[in-house]
């Protein structure tokens, strides 16, 4: 009884226009869900000389075999090392407003995936990895807080700006379900370009579901610029795609033009310095929404569907 009523939850969700900003469910909210939260930074950078052995015994999962305690040792005393600590400790004083924002998206989480655990979260630094700033494992989730100081912070200065606008802390649960959404999300199937569209255009639909309070902005990794100028231009990206016979095109230089993270879309055109990147991405998102819009069913049949037979069912048109 209690699964055919959230199945059915599940399906109005489903169902629902992702533009309408919706509440958080009471049946989400009273999930019973406690998020552990180890902060492995804070205590590496409080370690004494002596207390190496009981931080290992911690964080065994930190401590590859192969490195000897002296490298540690090392990097505990290394001046660059102890100021990343400190900005990092100093945007981070309270970790408490990230940890209610990821303890409600594990609440989507379990609520859509039951089966799904729910990982132990553990902060550290990762020498700027951005690359590499989410890792999201079955049990365990290791987050690098030295990659979301803020666009303008000086650790980032000799960065393509496009990167380093995305290293913000508000982007920190949007960066955890990204991670998430490519462990659920089926890769396509095909290499046609509506059909990459459409993958990327899952995971934050994805988003959508599991982040209802979060931006729009936030879930792509837009600023608010960035966000009004793919609106307001989403039917000439459209015209642009179908007029030149993309959607079906397997060019691989279209990803690098229009889904990989870059400072701007690649048309070819005078506007393209104006443009955002990653626009098929967001084009994507409206054709899932679309799709999700019009037809009732479960999620799980929304992420497993192909991109080509999602994209010709969900009637996609941009507006005028």
């Amino acid at each position: 009884m209690q699964n055919t009523f959230l199945a059915v939850l599940a399906v109005l969700w489903f169902s629902g226009c992702a533009d309408s900003k919706p509440e958080v469910a009471a049946e989400v909210r009273e999930i019973p869900l406690e998020l552990s939260v180890q902060r492995f930074d804070r205590d590496f950078d409080k370690m004494g000389p002596s207390q190496l052995p009981a931080l290992k015994q911690m964080y065994p999962y930190l401590f590859p075999e192969q490195v000897p305690d002296s490298i540690w040792q090392a990097k505990h005393r290394d001046t660059l090392q102890i100021e990343i600590r400190a900005q990092v400790d100093s945007v981070f004083a309270d970790f408490g407003p990230y940890q209610a924002d990821l303890e409600l998206f594990f609440k989507h989480v379990k609520y859509y995936f039951p089966q799904a655990p729910v990982p132990k979260v553990v902060t550290l630094t990762s020498d700027v990895d951005y690359q590499n700033r989410v890792i999201l494992a079955d049990s365990l989730l290791l987050l690098g807080l030295d990659n979301y100081l803020g666009p303008g912070h000086r650790f980032y200065g000799n960065m393509d700006r496009y990167i380093a606008a995305e290293l913000r802390p508000d982007y920190l649960t949007s960066d955890v379900a990204s991670a998430f959404a490519g462990k659920v999300i089926p890769p396509p199937r095909d290499r046609s370009f509506v059909a990459q569209m459409v993958y990327h255009g899952k995971k934050l639909y994805l988003k959508d579901l599991m982040m209802p309070l979060a931006a729009d902005s936030v879930k792509i990794r837009y600023s608010a610029d960035q966000m009004q100028w793919a609106k307001d231009n989403e039917g000439q990206i459209w015209r642009y795609f179908v007029e030149r016979e993309l959607l079906y095109s397997t060019d691989r230089e279209l990803g690098p033009r229009f889904l990989d993270p870059a400072p701007f879309s690649k048309f070819r055109l005078v506007l393209d310095n104006e443009s955002p990147g990653r626009l098929g991405r967001y084009i994507g998102w409206q054709i899932v929404r679309a799709y999700a819009a019009q037809h009732e069913g479960t999620l799980q049949t929304l992420l497993e569907m192909p991109g080509e037979e999602l994209f010709k069912a969900s009637n996609y048109k941009p507006p005028k």
